[in-house]
């Protein structure tokens, strides 16, 4: 059973929020807003979508201070590692969201309030309802707060090998070779970065940048492997 209190909620992230209906968003499952279409705003995938932009960037600058000789290719892998889905669920988790979310029947009896993949995806989109509400300031302080053990405990990775290890685990379990498409080249050709998606079964699972394509491509293949590898599919 869904959980309203969301003053207790608020307790539990440690911010207040101004406008309480973008924490109630936050909290909407697809399966929800699919059985209350007359509800609006919908469901909480666009917040999903910017809370995982904010992550990226607070979770990316807290590296930097943390690591300031590493290069740009180990620091994308190793935020990966920090915001995969797993560690994002485990936090979740934690803070007990499963608790207040809003989910469809079939979503509820399936045991949705525990699975991992709508755990991540809701701790994105509270961190988007409180950026929303509070500014930059307000996300850095919960993200800081929920992420510092994961942040000050990650350990650099050679992200050399993950076109080995993303290709192997495809194969093994999706009997797929993936692919890196191209999607776009942008600067001046003496400071040109390439944009890259990693391509599975005709599904884009991850895209990233680099200086080549070569780099460009190693890290679509870490960001895809850390973001997809505890669904059990790749």
């Amino acid at each position: 059973m869904t959980r309203t209190d969301y003053e207790a909620l608020e307790q539990v992230l440690g911010y207040t929020f101004r406008d309480r209906t973008r924490l109630e968003l936050a909290l909407r499952h697809t399966s929800w807003a699919n059985e209350h279409p007359r509800e609006p705003g919908g469901d909480n995938e666009r917040l999903e979508y910017l809370g995982d932009a904010v992550l990226d960037l607070i979770v990316g600058h807290r590296l930097m201070e943390r690591f300031p000789e590493l290069r740009e290719g180990p620091l994308s892998v190793t935020r990966a590692q920090v915001v995969r889905e797993a560690g994002l669920a485990e936090v979740a988790g934690a803070l007990g969201l499963g608790e207040w979310l809003k989910l469809g029947k079939g979503e509820e009896r399936s045991g949705g309030r525990q699975k991992p993949s709508i755990l991540a995806d809701v701790f994105e989109a509270v961190v988007a309802a409180v950026y929303l509400d509070g500014g930059f300031d307000a996300a850095w302080t919960l993200v800081g707060r929920v992420l510092e053990r994961r942040i000050e405990t990650v350990e650099p990775t050679g992200f050399y090998d993950f076109k080995t290890r993303f290709q192997e685990m495809a194969l093994a379990r999706l009997k797929e070779q993936p692919t890196y498409r191209v999607i776009a080249e942008v600067g001046p050709d003496h400071n040109k970065r390439f944009v890259v998606a990693a391509v599975l079964a005709g599904e884009e699972w991850a895209r990233a940048e680099g200086r080549s394509k070569k780099e460009a491509e190693q890290q679509a293949a870490a960001a895809a492997t850390f973001k997809r590898e505890s669904k059990g599919t790749v």
